[in-house]
């Protein structure tokens, strides 16, 4: 791959992890503010579905592709994926969750080589390896680990069971239907859990977080599914690192929130690992 194509493609899945982080950093405001994080999720998926509805170009055609099994998988690990995170978002440090969720990436790999086809790479395997490496420092397991960063690790399994689902199934779909299938079926899968959760008084402020929540995590996973359409999944899932950049600026900036000097440590092994994957492929 030519540097310049890599380039933009790195910088389109920096852009996309960026404006997710500011999604769940309106969902952690949200959650401080004592809603449940079941019903953020479902808010999420269903603001997201009522703003982008009118633009997804769906057509009746397209109406029988929303219960093929691939796509309602897809749409599923997702919202399991958004669901937990947004659970773990609630006790946990921003920067510490999204280094626990970093699990995705190895999973993303390992669901590729396997059911995809994809070819393993020594190199690429021993960088996840060490990115792996990085999450346990984050993680620290333990009988003292908090509910909350299983609730993260579990975030990261479904994301990038997620990611190899989008890769599979990409170039079948156009990347407007993938987006609404997933916000469609997400609400209806989520609406018997929001519906049943206390409602809080709305003012100004709750309502712009929710919108913040709802279309920054629609508009980044767009633009994943865009970054899916032009390169391997394996590819794609060492640059999901670049979030953790924005994870631990905003964790501080909004949170002051300052991870400690392990997780610090995880958190840098992670980010080298991701670059030097991107390195690597570049290379390749």
């Amino acid at each position: 791959m030519h540097l310049a194509t890599l380039l933009r493609l790195a910088l389109l899945v920096f852009t996309a992890m960026t404006i997710i982080v500011i999604g769940d950093t309106a969902g952690k405001l949200l959650t401080r503010a004592g809603i449940d994080p079941i019903l953020i999720a479902w808010s999420r998926f269903f603001i997201a579905a009522l703003v982008i509805l009118p633009f997804s170009g769906l057509s009746r055609k397209e109406l029988p592709s929303l219960w093929s099994w691939r796509v309602l998988l897809r749409a599923a690990l997702i919202t399991c994926g958004i669901s937990c995170i947004l659970t773990a978002l609630k006790t946990e440090p921003i920067a510490n969750v999204f280094g626990a969720f970093f699990i995705g990436p190895v999973v993303s790999y390992i669901l590729a080589i396997v059911f995809l086809g994809e070819r393993p790479s020594l190199r690429r395997g021993l960088l996840l390896g060490l990115g792996f490496l990085g999450v346990m420092l984050v993680v620290k397991p333990g009988f003292d680990t908090s509910i909350g960063i299983f609730f993260a690790l579990a975030a990261g399994c479904f994301y990038g069971a997620f990611l190899a689902a989008t890769r599979a199934i990409a170039p079948d779909y156009r990347p407007r239907f993938l987006l609404i299938s997933q916000l469609l079926i997400g609400a209806m899968l989520l609406t018997p859990f929001g519906l049943t959760s206390t409602m809080p008084m709305l003012d100004a402020r709750i309502v712009v977080l929710f919108l913040i929540s709802a279309l920054g995590s629609a508009a980044g996973n767009y633009l994943l599914v865009v970054a899916n359409k032009r390169a391997e999944a394996s590819l794609i899932a060492p640059l999901i690192y670049s979030q953790l950049i924005s994870a631990t600026v905003i964790g501080v900036a909004v949170f002051d929130e300052w991870p400690d000097i392990y997780s610090l440590f995880g958190l840098t092994l992670i980010a080298i690992s991701g670059f030097a994957s991107l390195l690597q492929a570049r290379q390749s």
